[in-house]
């Protein structure tokens, strides 16, 4: 019962989205937006067309290898600073601050340092992403009841042992937050690298749109990525709910 109510709420989420969708482009007129039915449609023929699949190649190539490296420096600077009291103190405000500037003004040093191609897309992406993971890993470390390492001490777990049995269920739940956080960013910065210095990728198909005032394009694209990114997304909230709720 509870699943089937949990699906009539999904279904109408997304009938109010259409709902608003519809009303918007009412006001605004074929000029500034495209209607729902026409779009929805142009989607799937987009997806059926052999040559948009290349686009989506290259921005799924991006991504995957900018949400590794996300993951990886995330985790690597968060249990770092995690585990020195100073280093948290004085690292979580500059990570806070990082995460609050504009991203785009870093792009000019990025294509300076990477140039136009794969490699710039990976490091945007990847500097939107990491930050909120490593920030997670950080406060998940941190947060760990002194009452379990002392518990692990008492009963002489090796290093190893307080590391499987206690430090790495405790810090998951939070961990996995942080992942699911930084999945969403990472996929943004990507679609924003491709939308500055990039010749293939959704980005560059939106920005392409855009130029020809295609709004059907652009909105079809937007409704693929929004699709993947719910969709994703669902499914990590889900392992993260479970998480949480293990006792």
């Amino acid at each position: 019962m509870s699943r089937l109510v949990r699906i009539g709420d999904i279904l109408l989420v997304l009938l109010a989205i259409l709902a608003c969708w519809q009303l918007v482009y009412l006001a605004a007129g074929d000029v500034a937006m495209a209607a729902p039915a026409p779009t929805l449609a142009y989607a799937f023929e987009l997806l059926a067309s052999p040559r948009f699949w290349p686009h989506i190649g290259e921005t799924m190539q991006a991504f995957a290898l900018a949400l590794v490296f996300s993951v990886l420096l995330g985790l690597g600077f968060g249990l770092w600073m995690g585990s020195h009291r100073l280093s948290s103190e004085v690292g979580e405000p500059i990570l806070v601050a990082l995460y609050s500037l504009p991203k785009i003004t870093l792009y000019p040093v990025i294509l300076m340092i990477f140039g136009l191609g794969m490699s710039a897309k990976v490091a945007f992406g990847a500097i939107h992403g990491f930050i909120p993971i490593a920030i997670f890993a950080m406060n998940a470390l941190l947060n760990i009841r002194p009452v379990l390492l002392k518990a692990g001490k008492t009963m002489n777990l090796s290093p190893q042992q307080i590391v499987t049995t206690i430090m790495l269920p405790a810090t998951l739940p939070e961990i996995t937050s942080g992942i699911r956080i930084g999945f969403s960013l990472t996929l943004l910065g990507v679609v924003i690298g491709e939308m500055f210095a990039s010749k293939r990728g959704l980005g560059y198909v939106i920005v392409h749109a855009i130029e020809f005032a295609d709004t059907q394009t652009m909105l079809a694209v937007t409704v693929i990525l929004f699709t993947f990114a719910a969709l994703s997304n669902a499914l990590l909230l889900r392992l993260d709910n479970t998480l949480h709720r293990r006792p």
